[in-house]
């Protein structure tokens, strides 16, 4: 018994790592791939990410909640379960998904399961959406290695959730650190946000954002 276990452990893993590597092949060979994520307010999330090398685009949004066609007003007063979210048009052949999850864990706490910094609430709760198998397998093993390592000395709150409908945030959401700077430095400042990802993180901080 206990080699027949043996056997199906192993071949459970080498299909996990067949897998991935498809994948990793696969995006290689395309010019675009998106990945989502959730990690509070999306004005941060969308300047964090813009600041990545390979980053073609960056979208605020909305999902992971049943409302169709979801409003700021209605998502921020809560009950729809969706979360501000990021949709990241990305060059695989420049930066891979696996990089992208390097620089989501460390530009958030994911250890909070509540909101982020000042920012309470369900809208506001980190996630990460797959966009397919391969990204979940991908997200779920850089979570648990996360989690192994001991960086982290509470347990990660951050759930893996297959990506559904992403509805578009309103104009004004978009791109708004570059639109309104002033406000949006302030906001960020007074969050806390930065203070709070430094003293978790350490000097791998905002690990692959070339500016933010």
């Amino acid at each position: 018994m206990m080699a027949r276990t043996t056997k199906l452990t192993v071949a459970a893993l080498l299909a996990v790592f067949t897998s991935i590597a498809a994948f990793a092949a696969n995006s290689a060979s395309q010019s675009e791939a998106v990945a989502i994520f959730a990690g509070g307010c999306f004005w941060c999330v969308e300047s964090d990410f813009d600041g990545v090398p390979g980053v073609l685009k960056t979208t605020s949004g909305y999902t992971g909640g049943k409302l169709k066609d979801p409003t700021y007003r209605a998502v921020t007063q809560g009950g729809t379960g969706h979360r501000e979210a990021v949709e990241i048009v990305y060059d695989p052949k420049i930066v891979s998904y696996e990089t992208l999850l390097e620089v989501f864990w460390r530009s958030v706490d994911p250890t909070d399961g509540g909101g982020q910094f000042c920012d309470r609430g369900v809208s506001y709760e980190t996630a990460i959406f797959a966009t397919s198998p391969e990204q979940r397998q991908l997200a779920e093993a850089s979570k648990a290695a996360l989690q192994a390592s001991g960086i982290l000395k509470k347990p990660i709150a951050t759930p893996i959730e297959d990506a559904g409908t992403f509805y578009r945030a309103e104009t004004y959401h978009q791109g708004y650190y570059k639109e309104n700077p002033l406000r949006y430095k302030f906001y960020r400042f007074s969050c806390g946000r930065d203070a709070r990802v430094e003293e978790l993180w350490g000097d791998q901080a905002h690990k692959g954002i070339a500016k933010h």
